[in-house]
């Protein structure tokens, strides 16, 4: 269950490399100077003190020429159109998901990439101008104004919220005098989620109208003159395919859970090691011992009041423990109305009340654990673990999905049955210089998190014969 603010970090680079200073180039050799950044940066943001002023940022629409084979040519479109907008608002919901939603293939189905989901954002204040998360979503049109391929892209003025760490790459920016900010980001904000980014409609061409997208990615990172450009959390597809179009690769960590078509939590309990079997119950037992009551509640069942309530856990695990609120009260509200059955809500409830709760996307296959919270006074050893992990793990076996998602950060949760699993982004720089040096870093940084990896799943819970069977299917993931 990833916390609002804090992931399993990336160890941080102590330097890039030999100083380039030393080498005689100059810190305008390396980028952008600051005074044109801080120009940008306000034109932008508006953040000069008394600049009253609204500016709108609308880079022009581009045309791609598509290309393939001559099979394909009566069927495809000619050209696509790619433009930006400032509100995923302006392109309409059921044109959005006919590029994220996999009609062919079900299980794809990721949540966090619908139009409900993101416009819930958007709407509620949660990721706007304000919160330095400004929306330029980009859109592809055919011929007959047809959307075939959308991305959700931010400009960025800070790196929260992203659960992929490159502030140390800001400060050695800065260290030549220079602005790494604002960045353009393509992203589920808030939410360490792996899935498809560049989102294409299913289509003869799509091949095609990907390859258009990404290179408006990138023209627009030069258009904005911005430092670079990130994509966080995207498929293992995508991260093998932008790779060929200059971006640097960066892995990282999770926690997953793999349901083996287990019937019952008990059948899952036999898979584990007899110690790790034993704690597990013995963790469990303790909750009906506290008096406490666990709910699953879904869809209609989640009323308005039951918001309000987890607002409140919300808050108590951002203001004393994580200190950065990111989501706003409406946004739950928008979410659960938006969202539907999709949602599933686990709440924990003592003498009649409400104390604790954790809250849970499902998609095709999987389980989305995403936020967890109690009341200030709330204290009851092992809630934690029942309502994030365990209630999840039942709700999965339950719904007959595939694996759990238990969110970014937490070693604790290998003992209960999630295994470390690859998580990857990709990064493109506009100045060269710098993009070798990072390039340099990432590659010491992938060996250890593949080492870290390997170490943290052959000490995992399960028995050998199906520590085994997980590696086998799952390969190293890179």
């Amino acid at each position: 269950m990833a916390s609002p603010a804090v992931a399993t970090r990336h160890p941080s680079p102590s330097f890039f490399g030999p100083d380039p200073r030393r080498r005689g180039h100059s810190p305008s050799n390396l980028g952008f100077r600051r005074s044109s950044l801080q120009l940008k940066v306000t034109a932008i943001f508006g953040w000069i003190r008394g600049d009253t002023r609204t500016r709108e940022l609308n880079p022009s629409a581009e045309s791609y020429t598509l290309t393939g084979s001559a099979s394909e040519a009566d069927t495809k479109p000619r050209e696509v159109s790619v433009a930006v907008v400032s509100s995923i608002m302006d392109i309409p919901s059921a044109d959005w998901d006919a590029c994220a939603v996999d009609s062919v293939d079900p299980d794809n189905f990721n949540p966090f990439l619908t139009h409900a989901f993101l416009s819930s954002l958007e709407e509620s204040g949660s990721a706007v101008k304000e919160t330095g998360w400004l929306p330029l979503h980009v859109v592809a049109r055919d011929e007959n104004e047809t959307v075939v391929g959308v991305v959700p892209l931010y400009l960025k003025s800070h790196s929260r919220g992203e659960f992929v760490f490159d502030q140390s790459w800001a400060e050695a920016y800065y260290s030549y005098g220079l602005e790494y900010y604002p960045k353009l980001q393509s992203c589920v904000p808030f939410t360490p989620v792996t899935g498809q980014r560049i989102l294409v409609r299913d289509t003869p061409y799509r091949d095609q109208v990907f390859e258009a997208l990404v290179k408006e990615l990138k023209s627009l990172t030069t258009k904005l003159k911005v430092s670079s450009l990130h994509i966080t959390f995207p498929s293992e597809g995508e991260f093998s395919k932008l790779k060929d179009s200059g971006f640097l690769q960066r892995i990282g960590m999770q926690y997953h859970w793999r349901n083996r078509d287990y019937r019952s939590f008990d059948e899952f309990l036999m898979d584990l090691k007899q110690p790790k079997r034993k704690n597990i119950r013995q963790e469990r037992k303790k909750i009906p011992a506290q008096n406490l009551k666990m709910k699953r509640l879904r869809g209609d069942e989640i009323k308005s009041e039951h918001w309000d309530t987890f607002y409140k856990f919300y808050r108590n695990t951002t203001d004393n423990h994580w200190g950065r609120p990111y989501l706003t009260r409406e946004f739950f509200h928008r979410l659960g109305e938006k969202m539907g059955d999709k949602v599933m809500l686990i709440v924990a409830e003592h003498d009649d009340k409400h104390v604790a709760g954790a809250l849970n996307l499902i998609g095709g296959d999987t389980l989305f654990g995403r936020l967890w919270g109690c009341l200030p006074d709330a204290y009851f050893p092992n809630l934690h673990f029942e309502a994030c992990y365990y209630q999840a793990i039942e709700a999965a076996i339950e719904l007959n999905l595939s694996k759990v998602e238990a969110g970014a950060q937490g070693e604790h949760k290998i003992q209960r049955g999630y295994l470390p699993v690859t998580t990857y982004s990709c990064h493109y720089f506009l100045d060269p210089g710098f993009g070798a040096a990072i390039g340099n870093y990432l590659a010491h940084e992938t060996a250890q998190v593949k080492h870290v990896i390997k170490v943290l799943h052959d000490s995992g819970p399960y028995k050998e014969d199906i520590l085994n069977e997980f590696l086998l299917t799952q390969g190293d993931g890179v």
